[in-house]
């Protein structure tokens, strides 16, 4: 079967900077839908046409990825509006309560920089600013199934950075 819109495709990767910097590596299948919101649009176009088994090597630059860098997406916020165990890495999905209210609301804001008085956090994507080198094999091609496509993804979306306890993020 070929990758279509509306269908679900098995993916395996690695993905590097430009520098050739290893940035994410899935190396188990994960499954992603095709026409949802999952992938990236770049991606999607790529994988049109191909099947199980075929190797891409994508060049994504930030504005076909995930953005340019953004600095009005930092913010420096009170410590006292953070819990006591905040850690860096930690995600925050919009700004505490009493942070600036011009922030906007639907981020997902990552703590950077913990200092006695402030927080800096960024609502950039990690990956804002960089141009990647995405080396992906197909591992495998299915039609999609209804709940899939109503829902517009399989579930596991193209790095999206989920909020995490203290520790960290995923990419994937």
């Amino acid at each position: 079967m070929e990758v279509t819109p509306q269908c679900v495709v098995a993916l395996t990767w690695t993905l590097k900077d430009t520098l050739g910097e290893e940035l994410d590596v899935l190396s188990e299948p994960v499954e992603f839908l095709v026409g949802g919101s999952d992938l990236l649009a770049r991606i999607e176009e790529a994988l049109q046409g191909h099947e199980a088994g075929d190797r891409l090597d994508l060049h994504l630059e930030p504005e076909v990825a995930f953005g340019d860098y953004d600095d009005q997406l930092v913010f420096l916020e009170p410590r006292e509006l953070f819990p006591k165990e905040l850690e860096e890495g930690l995600t925050f999905e919009g700004l505490p309560p009493g942070g600036n209210p011009d922030a906007p609301k639907d981020v997902l804001y990552t703590v950077t920089e913990i200092y006695p008085e402030h927080v800096v956090l960024d609502g950039n994507h990690p990956l804002a600013g960089i141009a990647l080198r995405l080396s992906l094999k197909v591992e495998g091609v299915r039609e999609a199934t209804e709940e899939e496509i109503g829902r517009g993804t399989t579930g596991s979306g193209f790095f999206r950075v989920q909020p995490q306890a203290p520790g960290g993020t995923s990419l994937h």
